[in-house]
């Protein structure tokens, strides 16, 4: 997998990507330990099957700019639950009864949190 900079990096345009659009309760698992096929899950909520949707494509669209390919896009067209696979990092977009039923972050609990409020904060001009 990649070196954990530039996959904090691109966890970093995912989360500002998802908060542009009005993504919720973000919430970014280190899961390489236990899960191979990727060192980090971003899990956020979207209001709305369009807000899902919007919040999706908005991260797709940094992180493609930014380089980095996406592998898998599931789910976008029915708006409930969207993955995004871009090979380090996994992006679930939760509409929010969703993201409740599957409840992610309590099978994941064994993961360690990586902090998503620092990579909110506006960088100094």
């Amino acid at each position: 997998m990649a070196d954990a900079r530039n996959m904090l990096a691109d966890l970093q345009i995912a989360v500002r990507a998802a908060d542009a659009k009005g993504a919720t309760a973000p919430v970014a698992l280190e899961v390489g330990e236990l899960f191979g096929f990727a060192d980090a899950f971003l899990i956020v909520s979207g209001s709305v099957e369009r807000n899902v949707q919007a919040i999706s494509d908005e991260i797709e669209r940094d992180l493609n700019e930014a380089g980095v390919r996406t592998i898998r896009r599931e789910g976008r067209e029915g708006g409930r639950w969207v993955l995004l696979d871009f090979g380090d990092i996994m992006v679930h977009v939760f509409h929010q009864e969703e993201r409740d039923f599957y409840q992610l972050e309590r099978l994941w609990h064994d993961c360690p949190v990586i902090d998503v409020s620092e990579m909110l904060e506006v960088a100094p001009q």
